[in-house]
């Protein structure tokens, strides 16, 4: 994120000594992006971040695919995602291209008996269900239902939850993500008609510094496998650092929508961009005010994106039989628009109560073999006029 942030104990200058009570000295780590050009942190450590002591087993997660060139319209009833108690294990990519994943996941436990760092890719999780503490190598988060968790690549984290009820939409991206460019100056700054500010991000509040040695086991997300790595000190060893490369939160509910006479094209709604895809919030908000207006959108045509929309509360007007946890995806090259009936039910209404999370790629997803357990394979056919 285009901010700065500090947290722990630093020295007053980059790459200089910095030594702890008993003489000996910290150790220092660049921890950044994009080679030396991209957004970074520096950060100190009781222990060198290089010690591994074994490298264990290598084993792929790459998703299986289904339907890999895909222009049916798509439902999926993301509850029927079974829960599973480990975290990795329960993460199910359901969409798919060379710029992302889209994942869900209903994971029961903590991570107890490991920490995880994507290497591959930054990593947004929804909170769809579920509180509790992101817990990282640059500090703790607390989330809660409707936070986004946006999570840099190469950070060491772990996620303890409060109970075993908790539902996540993730979307891995291999490029980075940032604030949309629209809403920010050329400082980095976000803009007053930006619908959030800085000062709804959490950043990291609390560091947790263990000073200990012995076997630690990572497991490493790289080129779609998990490697397991045995390092020799505790990865939540830092002391301090400062710099614009970490985690932070934002909540779905701080998001201010932007509205007007007529109906606004979905850009207002975006939250996060990349350079290949977008991610958009949903939000309640007052209808349309022109005399003539019609809340519901308008037919469009997907000519350069996949469409997908996670539906996470409320009454989403322009669909019809469409619950929490459910996905559609509106691949690209053909229309799509309100159900029948839902553009004549929008007239006179003043506002929505929906939440929902949308995912625009500029590349097709296809559709993998997690997706078609829970798809409905009869939704394209749902805009199809009930015959009189």
């Amino acid at each position: 994120m285009p901010f700065y942030h500090k947290l722990g104990e630093i020295p007053p200058k980059r790459h200089t000594q910095f030594r702890k009570k008993d003489g000996s000295l910290y150790y220092e780590q660049l921890f950044g992006t994009i080679g030396f050009d991209g957004m970074s942190t520096n950060s100190y450590h009781e222990h060198r971040p290089t010690m591994v002591k074994h490298i264990g087993k290598q084993y792929s997660v790459k998703p299986k695919i289904a339907k890999a060139n895909n222009i049916q319209s798509y439902r999926f009833r993301g509850f029927q995602v079974p829960p599973e108690n480990d975290y990795l294990e329960s993460r199910k990519i359901v969409l798919t291209n060379s710029d992302c994943n889209i994942i869900l996941s209903a994971p029961k436990k903590s991570t107890t008996d490991y920490f995880y760092k994507n290497t591959d890719a930054d990593e947004v999780i929804f909170i769809h269900k579920g509180t509790g503490k992101l817990r990282t190598h640059l500090g703790n988060l607390d989330f809660k239902y409707g936070d986004y968790l946006v999570i840099p690549r190469g950070i060491i984290y772990k996620l303890d939850f409060d109970d075993e009820n908790n539902r996540l939409f993730i979307v891995e991206s291999y490029s980075p993500v940032y604030t949309p460019k629209r809403y920010r100056n050329w400082f980095g700054q976000l803009l007053e008609h930006s619908p959030f500010c800085e000062r709804d991000l959490r950043r990291p509040y609390e560091l947790e510094t263990n000073n200990e040695l012995g076997d630690f086991l990572i497991k490493v997300k790289k080129q779609g496998e998990i490697i397991e790595m045995t390092y020799a000190s505790h990865p939540f060893d830092v002391v301090g650092y400062d710099g614009y490369n970490f985690p932070y939160a934002f909540s779905i509910h701080d998001f201010e929508p932007i509205t007007g006479r007529i109906h606004q094209p979905p850009p207002v709604h975006q939250t996060f961009e990349t350079n290949a895809f977008v991610i958009c919030s949903f939000v309640p908000r007052l209808y349309d005010y022109h005399p003539n207006s019609i809340p519901a959108p308008y037919n469009h045509s997907n000519i350069d994106s996949d469409e997908v929309l996670y539906y996470v509360d409320g009454d989403f007007m322009s669909r019809n039989d469409i619950d929490q946890g459910h996905i559609s995806l509106h691949p690209a090259g053909i229309p799509h628009g309100p159900h029948p009936g839902t553009t004549e039910k929008s007239i006179g209404k003043t506002k929505t109560e929906e939440l929902a999370v949308m995912v625009d790629t500029f590349k097709p997803l296809q559709v993998t073999e997690e997706a078609m357990k829970i798809a409905d394979e009869d939704y394209y056919k749902s805009w199809l006029e009930s015959p009189s």
